[in-house]
């Protein structure tokens, strides 16, 4: 436990420190939610410590969600949105004036006011919850659609440029200090015979048909926050990600993550299928908000989420090749089960692109914003 009575202080509170108790699941940063009493009232406040080991310059990672936050307050101000402080983070500042504080041991340290009555859910429950998340992701790219000041920092540099992630595969097989890469040649194979499938955004980025935007590049369900009455998803969190990409990125992402019918390192991939249901609500809860796309965009929506689970899949299996050194593991075979539950899902994809493109096709032709 850190002294967040000591970590208060660094922040312009005004109110006074309470209590404070680790808070959410996360796995990356050390998060508290901190009780302050405020002329006899009781609010909360969000501390959370950012892990160094994970982000090498949290400066950079700071600026960007500073960035981002103060310039959608100011868009959902400038609209007046009578929620406009529960519909995006907002940094209070450290005692220097700057959107982040540094402790006595070096460690960055932010604080966000508590949004009350909403909460974030580990699991999709629902179709509802799906679309909601899916409006909501929609709605955050919209709002820093017109961020004004230069590109952001890339914090995490070429996270989803896939043929990158295809050549370091490469180079995993070539080291393979494990000998592992014998016993995985029809794996590699699936890879290698994806090549194109790869490049495919990279290269229609590059030649100008996708423009670049600011992402999230973390979109799973429990990235938003849903009204605790309503349901409504109303606030974007998590943004240490938040970068230069392709707004395909988060929606191929939240494809690969809500719409497969077992988890992601489920033991028997024969098992897995494809929710067209689940997708088709995050189709129309990202289109319903996501009104700034151009037609190439829209044109590869089915196909984004081919490219998140294959990209997934191949860094799971270079992972697996190099002595699971990435991501944690439970078994020795964990990132090669992960591996073949992204490729199986590959697959399903694939054979599922019709009907996903023609879903595509109805929820766009029924709608009056493209």
């Amino acid at each position: 436990m850190h002294d967040l009575r000591a970590i208060a202080a660094l922040f312009q509170m005004r109110a006074d420190f309470v209590e404070a108790q680790s808070f959410g699941s996360g796995h990356i940063n050390d998060t508290y939610c901190a009780v302050y009493d405020q002329a006899g009232s009781r609010i909360r406040y969000i501390h959370q410590r950012i892990n160094p080991n994970v982000f090498n310059d949290p400066i950079l990672v700071m600026e960007n969600v500073a960035r981002v936050t103060e310039h959608a307050l100011a868009r959902l101000l400038a609209d007046g949105h009578p929620e406009a402080h529960r519909r995006t983070l907002t940094c209070i500042l450290a005692q220097d004036g700057k959107p982040y504080a540094i402790d006595a041991e070096g460690s960055l340290w932010r604080t966000y006011p508590f949004i009350e009555g909403a909460k974030g859910y580990d699991e999709i429950e629902s179709n509802e919850q799906a679309y909601q998340a899916a409006k909501a992701f929609g709605s955050f790219q919209l709002l820093t659609a017109d961020l004004a000041g230069g590109r952001l920092h890339e914090t995490i540099p070429h996270f989803h440029d896939t043929p990158r992630r295809l050549a370091a595969l490469e180079t995993a097989i070539i080291q393979d200090p494990l000998g592992r890469a014998a016993a995985v040649q029809p794996e590699i194979a699936f890879a290698r015979a994806r090549a194109a499938d790869c490049a495919r955004i990279t290269d229609l980025i590059a030649s100008g048909k996708i423009p670049e935007r600011v992402t999230h590049n973390d979109t799973k369900l429990n990235n938003v926050l849903l009204d605790e009455v309503t349901a409504e998803g109303i606030c974007v969190i998590d943004l240490d990600t938040t970068m230069p990409g392709s707004a395909l990125y988060d929606f191929g992402d939240m494809v690969r993550t809500a719409t497969p019918s077992t988890r992601e390192d489920e033991t028997d991939p024969s098992q897995l299928s494809l929710r067209l249901d689940r997708f088709e609500a995050l189709v129309r809860g990202y289109l319903s908000t996501a009104t700034f796309l151009n037609s190439e965009e829209i044109r590869q929506l089915a196909f984004c989420g081919k490219l998140l689970t294959l990209e997934c899949g191949i860094r799971f299996l270079t992972d697996y090749l190099l002595g699971d050194s990435y991501f944690k593991i439970k078994r020795p075979s964990h990132n090669l089960d992960r591996c073949h539950n992204q490729f199986a899902f590959v697959r399903v994809l694939e054979n599922q692109m019709p009907a996903m493109e023609q879903i595509v096709a109805r929820v766009v032709s029924e709608s009056d914003q493209f």
